[in-house]
């Protein structure tokens, strides 16, 4: 997890969140032209960035190519709603709305601790079952 303050670019933090390894790289559109950074020109990696709705939308609704697009769109946001699952269980469960410290050594290990108790609350009826009672 890379935490940085806000007037950062989400594309300049691309290298820190790739172990090398990957095959396929998911990703809303603020990693756009991800793909033509110079860091990343021998990744041998498919790149599923989400489109802009402004490329797409020129088409005009009732086009064939716009009803193609939006169904691949919406193929990229399913992998990417299982990732965004534990940031509405950051926000809505544990009422996480603002960073509350200064400096990001501080906001980092917040939002670590708050990653790994999603983890949790998101495994609870798993681990509370296999301890012999379920209660929501």
């Amino acid at each position: 997890m890379v935490v940085t303050a806000a007037n950062v670019a989400d594309v300049t933090q691309v290298a820190k969140l790739l172990h090398g390894e990957e095959n396929v790289v998911c990703a809303d559109a603020g990693y756009t032209g991800v793909e033509k950074r110079e860091e990343h020109a021998g990744r041998k990696v498919i790149w599923q960035i989400a489109a802009r709705h402004s490329t797409y939308k020129k088409h005009g609704k009732r086009s064939i190519l716009y009803k193609a697009i939006r169904k691949i769109e919406k193929a990229k946001a399913q992998v990417r709603a299982k990732v965004e699952h534990p940031f509405r269980v950051i926000k809505r469960q544990f009422g996480y709305e603002k960073v509350r410290f200064r400096g990001l050594a501080k906001n980092t290990a917040q939002m670590v601790t708050l990653f790994a108790l999603s983890n949790l609350w998101m495994a609870r009826r798993h681990l509370l079952a296999s301890a012999g009672e379920v209660r929501v």
